[in-house]
């Protein structure tokens, strides 16, 4: 792993163009399709906006409460590119402990289906911003739109370690690499292959994310994965 940890040390699939996260619901009509440097720029926006836009950084921490989707993965390597620790709050963990937000953060990702049950665990008092994916009323900010006055270049914003802390747990960037990369070796997967994840069944940023970002392997996030391609 590499001191930045923007990819947590990934190497992208072969080709500068070649998919690397795609995301698709057939039920929505939704595919969105992002090569290494299409999400790095998404996740460079997702840096400033935390960044610049909110006055965060290193010792700051900020909870992701969001499905696998291409959005999250912008939030959640813009918050580790940024050194800003993350928790996250699961439905299903597939065999891996949930990291479940506790205490006070400094800025909230969450998508409009969870909203209640934030409400109920978090009181809103507890954080300075909030971003969903999609905004329920108004006093929230839409994710997407807010990051769109970002630019795609992230700038440097100090250099991050490999024992800093990349979740609020305290789980390093370093461990949480050399997790990801024994999934990955688990898992078989390889540079160049392309997998397949039901969001309902991994929702763990460490399966979806992680090893195969790991491995150089490329992801398919299918909404609706009974349903054919």
């Amino acid at each position: 792993m590499s001191e930045n940890p923007v990819l947590l040390g990934a190497q992208a699939p072969d080709g500068v163009d070649a998919p690397l996260l795609t995301y698709c619901d057939a039920t929505t009509g939704e595919r969105t399709e992002l090569s290494a440097t299409a999400l790095g720029g998404w996740a460079a926006r997702a840096a400033g906006l935390l960044h610049e836009g909110c006055g965060l950084g290193p010792g700051s921490r900020a909870a992701v409460l969001l499905p696998p989707h291409w959005l999250t993965a912008a939030a959640l390597l813009g918050a580790w590119s940024a050194g800003i620790a993350v928790s996250f709050r699961l439905r299903a963990t597939a065999g891996l402990d949930p990291l479940e937000p506790a205490g006070d953060f400094d800025a909230t990702f969450v998508a409009a289906d969870r909203i209640g049950s934030w409400l109920e665990d978090i009181p809103e008092a507890t954080h300075r911003f909030s971003f969903f994916a999609e905004v329920p009323a108004e006093g929230y900010r839409d994710f997407l739109a807010e990051i769109r006055a970002y630019p795609q270049h992230t700038p440097a914003y100090g250099r991050t370690r490999r024992t800093d802390a990349a979740s609020v747990d305290g789980t390093s960037y370093g461990d949480w690499g050399r997790l990801a990369a024994g999934l990955a070796e688990e898992l078989g997967l390889r540079a160049g292959d392309r997998l397949m994840i039901d969001p309902a069944e991994h929702e763990h940023p460490v399966r979806w994310l992680l090893a195969p970002l790991a491995a150089g392997a490329s992801v398919v996030i299918c909404a609706d994965p009974n349903h054919n391609h």
